[in-house]
Order: C-alpha cells, then structure tokens, then sequence
C-alpha cells in the first residue's frame, strides 16, 4: 500500500512539475534567407526560448508526437493558444515558439523588420533539434503550425536551398499555415513534400487569398502533397473571436508579387528594374511599390468553428493515425 501511494505522488509529481517546460536554444539573427543560405557559420548566436507543454497526466519516459506553434507579427494571441490546448487534449505535445520575446519585440506590423522570416524559420529549426533529442517527444511526427508570419515560417521551412542550409536530417510530418504571404514565388519551386495545407480567408488582403490560389496550383503541377482552403465572407485571422476592423499601420499586399531567386534573394520588379530587398532599407522601398496600407482583420465565428475542425482532423491523421 505505501509504495503504491509513493508511486502515485511520483506521477502526480511529474505530470504537475514537468508538463510544463521552457527550453533555451542558440539560433542567429539572419535578415534573409540569403544570410542562412551563404552565411549562416558566421551569423551572430542569438537565445531564443519557446515553452513545451505535455498532454495532461503524461507519464515520466511516455513520449508524444509535437506540434510547434509559431505566432505572427502581433505576437502569441488567445485564439492560438486555443489550437494547442486543444492539441493537447488530442494527446499531441505543444512548444510555444517565443522569437519576439527572446528579441526583446513585441510586434513587427507595419514593419516586419525587427523579427524576420528567416530568424524565426532558423529558430524554429534549432528548436526542432533539441526537441528531438527530448525524452518525451517522438521526433517521427512534429508538426508545424503558424499564422500569418508564422504561417510564412511554415509555409517556406520547406524550401529546400534553405533548409539544407540549417538541417538536411529532420522533417516534419505535417505542416498547417493560417493566412500565410503566398506572394512570394521562390525559384527554383523545390520543396520537402511534407503534407501541407494552407487556411485562409476569401476576403483576406493582408496576405491575399489570390496568391495563395496561385501558390497551390504551382505546387499542384509538381504534385506536392499540397492543398487550400478559402473560407467565405473571411478577412485575415478570421479565427479570432474579435470584431472586424482595419488596421491602419499594417501592409495590404494585395498588388504584390515578388520572387525569390536560389540564393533566398527576394525581388521586386518594378518597370524591369529588380530591386533586391536584402536589407530592411530595401525591403521598405520594394515594398511601397506595390504594398499599400490599411487591411480589415477580424474573426468570422463559422470560419472560426470549422478552422478548429479542421485542424483538429489534419492533425490527427498526419501526427496520431498514420
């Protein structure tokens, strides 16, 4: 009787005091992806940090696939919080990607400078290998998830000249971006074919549906494992729970298509003239050339409701079925 009662606070022990857990990690502060791609040895180290959730009363040596969330220019938000407790309760472990706060940023709307795409992909990496080497995580089935930059940190964490950059071993099984930028069409179009599926809403100009529509049908003709959907009557995170409203600081995107050549330089072509947005001065001039300001965002409950269907379904079967 006394050891089975000594067994019992063990495990009560454990699921209260390790469930729970922040992780330190060194990544770099790259710019571009051109700094990953042909300068990533001698980037300066940067700590980063993110927070592990386990499912409740996990046991000490049970391991359990991972999703990693990645959050957009605003920061973490209650709404994603809702996707990974609900992950959680499907029995799928949760790491909270912290790149703004291990910055000392708090937003990049209306700037996305201070915290980059490619700083939060190199993180997301670097996370990804110390998780894997964690006692209860199966690093066979890690997902990703991100929204709007972090959907872009999803979206692109596939792209080959840049990821055999940063880690040619480790993979994720599945990978699901909210609202991502779609407007930017690297070349060579050489993706991972990790299953893919991209959530965004019909009336989204922020990160415009339209180039999503675009992006899915180049990725189609590769037959890549790569799917859409458009919700109807949605603006950019028509998951939230808030009113409709325009922010007036934030890019609207809607006019912009840029490319990005092998080397993870991005260009914008303005009347032939190609202007590489390799530094933050640069961008911001390629980007008043097609970007203006002002887009609505704001939740939509129907789109909402099925979101968290359809993640809950996507998860499942790429991270606990197969």
């Amino acid at each position: 009787m006394k050891n089975t009662f000594v067994l019992l606070l063990s495990i009560i022990f454990f699921s209260n005091a390790f469930s729970k857990e922040e992780i330190y990690f060194l990544s770099a502060n790259p710019f571009s992806f051109k700094d990953i791609i042909k300068n990533l040895d001698n980037l300066e180290e940067q700590e980063v940090f993110g927070t592990l959730k386990l499912p409740s009363n996990a046991l000490e040596n049970e391991k359990f696939p991972l999703i990693i969330g990645v959050a957009g220019s605003f920061g973490w938000g209650s709404h994603h919080f809702e996707y990974l407790e609900m992950y959680r309760e499907m029995g799928i472990a949760t790491f909270e990607l912290n790149s703004f706060k291990s910055r000392g940023v708090k937003s990049t709307v209306g700037t996305q400078t201070e915290v980059t795409t490619a700083m939060m992909i190199l993180d997301v990496y670097r996370a990804f290998e110390i998780l894997s080497n964690h006692p209860n995580i199966n690093k066979n089935k890690v997902g990703l998830t991100g929204w709007s930059l972090g959907g872009a940190v999803t979206l692109f964490s596939g792209w080959k000249p840049l990821k055999n950059a940063i880690n040619k071993e480790l993979q994720f099984s599945a990978k699901l971006p909210f609202y991502p930028p779609c407007f930017v069409i690297p070349d060579p179009m050489d993706f991972e074919d990790t299953p893919t599926h991209i959530l965004i809403g019909e009336l989204d100009t922020w990160t415009p549906a339209e180039a999503c529509i675009e992006f899915e049908e180049m990725m189609k003709e590769k037959s890549y494992n790569f799917n859409l959907t458009v919700y109807e009557n949605s603006y950019h995170s028509f998951d939230r729970e808030s009113d409709v409203s325009i922010r007036e600081n934030a890019y609207d995107f809607s006019d912009c298509r840029l490319r990005m050549n092998d080397q993870g330089v991005v260009f914008q072509n303005f009347n032939n003239i190609y202007i590489p947005m390799s530094t933050p001065l640069l961008q911001k001039i390629g980007l008043a050339l097609c970007a203006k300001r002002g887009p609505k965002f704001g939740g939509n409950p129907q789109a909402r409701k099925k979101s968290f269907q359809f993640s809950k379904h996507f998860m499942n079967q790429y991270l606990l079925l197969d």
